[in-house]
């Protein structure tokens, strides 16, 4: 059974390539538009694997992680940023991110990167 992915991001272009992309690996993709709208698919589906935008209007990325970890704390959490801002990517490694890429990104990095974390979780399993 392959991983489930959730593409949190409100620009539904950037939402179309990546459930694009993880689709044809054999991914199940989720996408959700909005903070509030991915902590609605983390209660219901539960993802292995969460690659979410840290600038969202309503709940930024960062606020979105802290609720998601209260709800699952083992879930692997990607964040992408547009920005180099230090500060927010040290708090998100320390609620728990495993890796964060800067926009825009290499899509083959990316599955990539992706891969390895959802083999690790695997094993880890």
């Amino acid at each position: 059974m392959k991983a489930k992915i959730l593409i949190v991001d409100d620009q539904r272009g950037v939402r179309r390539l990546l459930y694009e992309a993880f689709n044809e690996e054999g991914y199940e993709v989720e996408m959700a538009a909005s903070g509030y709208e991915a902590l609605e698919k983390v209660k219901n589906a539960m993802p292995d694997l969460i690659l979410m935008d840290m600038k969202m209007p309503g709940m930024n990325g960062l606020e979105t992680l802290h609720e998601i970890k209260k709800i699952n704390d083992s879930v692997v959490v990607i964040m992408m940023t547009a920005y180099g801002e230090l500060e927010i990517v040290t708090e998100a490694m320390k609620l728990g991110i495993k890796e964060y890429i800067t926009k825009p990104f290499d899509i083959n990095e990316l599955r990539a990167t992706i891969k390895k974390l959802v083999m690790k979780q695997k094993v880890e399993i």
